[in-house]
């Protein structure tokens, strides 16, 4: 990730996940960020200015009448040659302040009197999170154009477990590059399905497979920083949302396929990644079934709706993407599988490679041939796919994106 020259401030408020800011400040600086930070008397009950300095490389900002502020207008100074403003952890009080306008401590009024876009990562209790209060500020935060990162849930530091967790720093770090990315898909409307499905067999069993959905939900992550709409349809994952996509939850094949149907009218892309179940039983048993001492078990399977060619299929539908997963003759069988259901585009990778695991190796088949997009992390071949999409997009047709204008 590059941040190369990029000017950024960040916020620290009170609480105990201000530990994560400093974890966030270093992938910053590590990303090529010039960061400067403003914290505030209680973050400095949690994390010392001397931790952020040494991080930083710079000194760290903290009291609103700092004589070392020319004219002593410390809020003006430190945010005009910023790019952008990040608050994490930006606790209940601040949210509440922030959205009704009073500025009484330094980052408050840096805030108040900004010209720099804002994002916010919430952080406090699951309570506290919920109150209706707090959710009437980010209501009002969000109206006002602030952007607005988690929380996620999880366990607490005071025991309780729910919503309320401040996002981990390295998502964060994504929505930030993704504000900077250079918008290839802006105005765009994004489909993805990611995931396996789970076919049920009976009310405790079902048949799945070993697809962990990361590979789609980096494509997710790397469409919203090119700026598209994105909406991931998703299986059963142990992944947190991409920052900035709508995310549909699902477990079954038919339900998948529901919803592609329901959200495919508006997508100028469809992106199938999901690992979809090619059969299901035709009938779950209504009992768990019991196991026969030396008996076997057969069952009877239907083939289950094929999504991707469905969508292809549509008359003026998107440009549709697939994924070809394949254990051998990976050229080879890509390319019939992108004939057979009458796609522009399909990525391929070996099966034995991928599933389960961070990194990838991709190759790209159109009909210009193959384009080998390399091996690395999965999020890094994401964004050569979404650069490789939105030149499909550039020259497929000269009409304006959906709703562009409207």
């Amino acid at each position: 990730m590059n941040l190369q020259g990029k000017r950024i401030l960040l916020g620290v408020t009170g609480g105990i996940a201000a530990y994560k800011s400093a974890v966030l400040l270093r992938l910053l600086v590590k990303a090529g960020a010039d960061v400067r930070v403003v914290m505030t008397a209680a973050a400095q009950r949690f994390i010392t200015a001397t931790t952020m300095q040494a991080l930083s490389g710079q000194k760290v900002w903290t009291d609103l009448w700092d004589e070392g502020v020319p004219d002593g207008m410390g809020h003006i100074e430190l945010s005009r040659d910023r790019d952008l403003i990040v608050v994490a952890p930006a606790s209940a009080d601040f949210l509440a302040r922030l959205a009704t306008g009073l500025a009484d401590d330094l980052l408050s009024t840096v805030c108040a009197a900004r010209r720099a876009p804002l994002f916010v990562a919430p952080a406090m209790n699951v309570e506290m999170w919920q109150n209706r209060a707090t959710r009437r500020a980010v209501a009002a935060l969000r109206a006002d154009g602030v952007s607005v990162v988690g929380p996620d849930a999880g366990e607490q530091a005071c025991g309780e477990v729910g919503d309320g967790r401040m996002s981990e720093p390295e998502r964060i770090l994504d929505a930030i590059a993704g504000f900077f990315a250079p918008g290839l898909l802006r105005g765009r409307r994004v489909l993805i399905t990611a995931g396996p499905t789970e076919e049920p067999i009976d009310p405790v069993r079902v048949i799945t497979n070993r697809s962990s959905g990361r590979m789609g939900y980096a494509i997710a992550q790397a469409a919203c920083e090119a700026g598209a709409d994105v909406t991931l349809v998703s299986g059963p994952v142990a992944l947190d949302s991409p920052a900035g996509a709508r995310r549909v939850d699902v477990r079954t094949a038919e339900q998948m396929f529901e919803a592609v149907r329901r959200h495919v009218p508006d997508a100028d892309v469809f992106i199938s990644v999901a690992a979809v179940a090619d059969y299901r039983p035709r009938r779950m048993a209504e009992q768990k079934i019991k196991k026969t001492e030396g008996g076997g078990l057969t069952l009877e399977m239907v083939e289950n709706p094929d999504i991707l060619a469905h969508v292809a299929a549509m008359k003026g539908g998107p440009l549709c993407v697939g994924f070809a997963a394949e254990s051998e003759n990976l050229a080879e069988n890509a390319q019939a599988k992108r004939l057979r259901k009458n796609v522009p585009l399909i990525a391929a990778n070996l099966v034995q490679e991928a599933l389960g695991a961070e990194t990838n190796a991709i190759t790209l088949y159109d009909d210009a041939g193959a384009h080998v997009l390399g091996s690395g992390a999965k999020i890094e071949l994401a964004r050569k796919l979404v650069s490789h999409v939105a030149e499909m997009l550039a020259t497929r047709s000269a009409t304006p994106a959906r709703g562009a204008g409207s």
